[in-house]
C-alpha cells in the first residue's frame, strides 16, 4: 500500500432515524426551486429543466452544531431546504427508477455568502465562493422514505431565534425531487452517499453572530443550528 503522505480525511457520516449512518458522498443543490423565492431573487424559474450547483462534504455539519460566522462575507444567508439521500443507483431514468433510488429525507440548510454569491453573478463567475462554505450545508436525521410517506400536506418552515422567516408546502417545488433526480441522473452517476438539496421557500435574509435557527419539516426530526457569537 502507499505510504500517505498525511492522514487521510475520516469519512462524513450523517445520523439515520433507524440508529445507523449514511456515508455522505456528494452534495447536489438545485437553484430556484420555487417561484416566489426566484421573485425576491430577482429572476424567474427555468421551467425547461432545473439547474444545480454543489457544495463539498467539507460544508456538512450535523444538528446541534454552533459555528462561528464565516470568513469573507457581510452578508451571510439562511435557506431551508428538503434534502433527498440517495440509497441505491439511479439507473433508470424514469419515475420508477427515481423512486427506488431514494433511502430518506432530512432538513438542511443551504447557508449562503450572498454578496459572494452577488459578485460572481455580476462577473458570469461561477458560485462557489458564495455556496461551497464550510459548515454551511447543515442537514438533520434523515428518516427512511416509507416511515417519511408522501410530501403532500407537508409544510417546511425557518425560524431565526423564534421568529418565522421561511414557511411554505413542499408541493411548491416546481421541480419534484423524483424529477431532479430524473434530470440529475443524466449528466452524474448518481448512487448511494450523493444527497440532493432541492431548493428553498421565499423569505431568506441574513443572520448574524449569536442567531439560533430552528428548521423544520412535517414528519422529520427538526434541525438547530448556531452562529457562534
Amino acid at each position: 500500500m502507499t505510504e500517505l503522505l498525511f492522514p487521510a480525511p475520516e469519512p462524513v457520516i450523517m445520523p439515520v432515524a433507524t440508529g445507523q449512518g449514511y456515508p455522505l458522498s456528494r452534495i447536489f443543490c438545485v437553484g430556484r426551486n420555487y417561484v416566489a423565492h426566484a421573485a425576491e431573487m430577482g429572476g424567474e424559474v427555468d421551467r425547461e429543466a432545473p439547474w444545480y450547483f454543489t457544495k463539498s462534504t467539507a460544508a456538512y455539519c450535523p444538528d446541534g452544531a454552533c459555528v462561528p460566522y464565516p470568513q469573507g462575507t457581510a452578508n451571510y444567508h439562511h435557506e431551508v431546504e428538503l434534502v433527498v439521500a440517495l440509497g441505491a443507483d439511479a439507473v433508470e431514468a424514469d419515475d420508477a427508477g427515481a423512486e427506488a433510488a431514494i433511502y430518506g429525507y432530512a432538513v438542511g440548510l443551504d447557508m449562503t455568502r450572498r454578496d459572494r454569491q452577488q459578485d460572481g453573478k455580476d462577473n458570469r463567475r461561477p458560485w462557489s465562493l458564495g455556496k461551497d462554505v464550510e459548515c454551511s450545508a447543515p442537514m438533520g436525521v434523515i428518516t427512511p422514505k416509507a416511515t417519511f410517506g408522501a410530501l403532500d400536506g407537508k409544510q417546511i418552515r425557518l425560524s431565526v431565534n423564534g421568529q418565522t422567516r421561511q414557511s411554505a408546502p413542499l408541493t411548491d417545488m416546481v421541480w419534484s425531487p423524483i424529477e431532479v433526480i430524473k434530470h440529475l441522473s443524466c449528466y452524474y452517476h448518481l448512487g448511494a452517499g450523493d444527497v440532493i438539496m432541492t431548493g428553498t421557500p421565499a423569505g431568506v435574509g441574513p443572520v448574524v453572530a449569536g442567531d439560533a435557527l430552528h428548521a423544520q419539516i412535517d414528519g422529520l426530526d427538526a434541525l438547530t443550528h448556531t452562529i457562534k457569537r
